[in-house]
């Protein structure tokens, strides 16, 4: 054997420097693929969990409850041991606590809810009726407050300090400390009863005052929606512009930003092109939060102003207690927020590659 052919069998088979290249650039781009895909396994994974744990805790902590279905069923009319059994049959309420609670997890994991007390009708198409109702109320607040909130924010953070920071800062903290239901009734006494001068301008609840149709239905129910979107978007607009305020406050004397400005860029273009994509993703989370929440609505403020939501539907079956419908809304309720901030969590990669890897 020669020695020049000695470096050959020891370095093996020559590679074609095109194979070289490609598989090199495959490498970390494999790798940032399979850590994002680790990453995105893990959430789904501690969402599942997060679901279940929400669907054992529904059962049991509203068993909690004093009262008693059966004598809610019965109007309080004086019955017979016989009809109270056959009740407590016919809604497996004479069952033992653990098959209730098997029977109970077997049917929501194929979508049954079960059947409401009151309404002797599913939970799930209880819930599928008032929806819309939310979306509509929740869904109107939700872009009022988020947009006024990030607009407010920024605005705030890049003038830190001065007047307008101090003034929008101070009355964020002062609505967003408010309890909303307080909000709702003074506005119902100042704007819809009237006091003094001022007089009654807006309904006092409901969803539409009847007997309308085509575009005046459209404005009758707008005119309703005014007071419970107020009290909502006046609540919730300040948690959102102190979040993005004290991220972009962050973000202020990043070394980017001064060869932003060096560059002769103007203090506006380096906000919003600069400054502002990168201090939002505390604000994504707390959106995707937000949105979540739609879904649930603000049982509060629908209770105020007797709006026909989930929150309304949610405050009516407490007060039976109408099992199934309060353990049915309380998982849509927490499904929707677990959902939308696992969705937060998987956008979060796109937004900063640094995440998930």
């Amino acid at each position: 054997m020669t020695a020049e052919a000695t470096p050959a069998l020891v370095e093996g088979p020559a590679a074609d420097p095109g194979d070289t290249g490609s598989a090199a650039s495959r490498g970390p781009r494999a790798r940032t693929t399979t850590a994002y895909l680790r990453y995105v396994a893990g959430k789904l994974t501690g969402a599942a969990v997060s679901l279940l744990a929400v669907l054992v805790t529904s059962f049991f902590l509203f068993r909690l409850i004093p009262g008693d279905p059966v004598k809610f069923m019965t109007g309080g009319r004086p019955v017979s041991a016989q009809q109270i059994a056959a009740y407590r049959r016919e809604f497996g309420l004479d069952l033992p606590l653990w098959q209730q609670f098997t029977d109970y997890c077997g049917k929501a994991l194929t979508g049954d809810l079960g059947t409401s007390y009151q309404f002797r009708a599913p939970v799930l198409d209880k819930i599928t009726e008032a929806l819309p109702n939310t979306l509509l109320l929740t869904g109107t607040a939700f872009v009022l407050y988020t947009a006024l909130g990030i607009y407010l924010g920024t605005r705030s953070a890049w003038r830190h300090g001065k007047l307008g920071d101090r003034l929008n800062t101070g009355l964020a903290l002062t609505l967003y400390s408010i309890p909303s239901f307080w909000l709702g009734l003074l506005l119902i006494i100042v704007l819809s009863v009237g006091v003094g001068p001022v007089p009654g301008l807006f309904p006092t609840g409901g969803m539409e005052s009847g007997g309308k149709e085509g575009f005046a239905y459209v404005l009758d129910v707008a005119h309703h929606l005014v007071l419970p979107v107020v009290t909502l978007v006046a609540v919730e607009y300040g948690q959102t512009l102190l979040v993005t305020r004290s991220a972009l406050l962050d973000e202020m004397g990043s070394d980017y930003l001064t060869t932003a400005r060096a560059k002769g860029l103007r203090d506006d273009l380096v906000r919003r092109r600069h400054a502002v994509p990168n201090a939002l993703l505390p604000t994504v989370t707390l959106v995707f939060v937000n949105l979540g929440r739609t879904v649930a609505g603000v049982i509060l403020v629908e209770t105020v102003f007797s709006w026909p939501g989930l929150g309304g539907l949610f405050y009516q079956a407490l007060s039976v207690p109408d099992l199934p419908l309060v353990q049915g809304l309380f998982f849509v309720f927490a499904a929707a927020v677990i959902v939308m901030n696992t969705l937060a969590d998987l956008l979060y990669p796109l937004l900063d590659p640094r995440v998930g890897r």
